[in-house]
């Protein structure tokens, strides 16, 4: 598909600053970009210190969803887990409630301000809340080494945890990693070493990584993400970037097209966000999101408008980025 005119991708751009009901991955606000094409809206939203190069993969994605018919999903609704960011363990119980029916939930660990008592204390309350029954997988969004990784996993592994997502930066210590604590059975997933490498099957080809954390808009958008989960052959969690409901719906739309989804999805951010674009968000119902596209609410867009400043540094980021398509 040829690429739609930069004008016309300027002429419907709307910028957007959503507040976080608790600080998140180091932000208290979202930034995004929202985009009008022919079948419908989409985002362009790579985190602020991503350069050009990498957000191009960002603007493929808001392109493809936005100016492309989408396949025909395969189900109408996508099991997702609640997230648990960095907060106390008296904390936790509020945080889950948000994310009704959920029988899944991913807890932040490894962050700057926590140490790994800390850690431990929080997932030890998230298993408190849900039971043992309840599946527990920790980010450490490769915030460990190979020796503090090998250290925490054995800390954390009394609590039954269904995989350790990203807990060391690299592809050979990840395989490394793998190799330690392959006899405590417990899973390791990638996730930057897929959706921020130059090859994301890098990692599967190294053996590094018993699953695939998968995400729509770094990826390239959901048929550059269908190439990957095919070519690497392991299974895959189709995750968010902490995107408004915009971007959820396209990582539900690629979530839909997997034949074999085995693992909970991480798409259930809206509940993260204190506000967002559309007054009938992708929220979680009954541990779920749907399977649909989102219609933007224009007061929405205009209540939550970025600053004048912020706006048109985001025009001159798109206007930089289409220029590496």
């Amino acid at each position: 598909m040829p690429l739609p005119p930069l004008a016309e991708l300027l002429a419907t751009a709307r910028v957007v600053a959503l507040p976080l009901r608790t600080r998140f991955r180091g932000i208290d606000v979202r930034e995004a970009m929202l985009l009008r094409g022919p079948e419908g809206w989409t985002e362009f939203s790579p985190f602020v210190e991503y350069d050009d190069v990498e957000s191009s993969a960002w603007l493929s994605a808001a392109i493809d969803f936005g100016w492309r018919t989408m396949p025909m999903p395969l189900r109408e609704r996508i099991p997702v887990n609640a997230t648990v960011p960095a907060v106390e363990p008296d904390a936790v119980a509020g945080v889950l409630e948000r994310f009704a029916g959920c029988r899944t939930a991913k807890v932040k660990v490894a962050g700057s301000d926590c140490t790994l008592p800390d850690d431990v204390a929080r997932v030890a309350a998230v298993r408190r809340l849900l039971g043992p029954e309840g599946r527990i997988r920790v980010d450490a969004n490769a915030n460990w080494n190979l020796d503090e990784a090998e250290h925490a996993i054995h800390a954390l592994s009394a609590y039954d945890l269904e995989y350790v997502e990203q807990p060391c930066a690299s592809v050979d210590d990840l395989a490394e990693l793998r190799r330690r604590t392959k006899y405590m059975g417990i899973p390791i997933a990638a996730d930057e070493s897929v959706r921020r490498a130059e090859d994301p099957l890098a990692v599967a080809e190294a053996g590094a990584a018993d699953l695939l954390v998968i995400k729509a808009q770094p990826l390239g958008g959901i048929r550059r993400a269908q190439e990957v989960v095919g070519a690497a052959g392991l299974p895959v969690v189709v995750s968010s970037a902490l995107d408004t409901s915009v971007g959820l719906a396209m990582g539900a739309y690629l979530a839909a097209s997997i034949p074999d989804l085995e693992y909970d999805c991480g798409l259930g951010t809206a509940e993260l966000l204190s506000a967002d674009v559309t007054r009938d968000p992708l929220s979680v119902q009954g541990g779920a999101i749907d399977v649909r596209r989102v219609d933007v609410d224009e007061a929405l867009l205009d209540e939550h408008a970025a600053s004048p400043e912020r706006t048109q540094w985001w025009l001159a980021r798109l206007k930089r980025v289409y220029g590496h398509l």
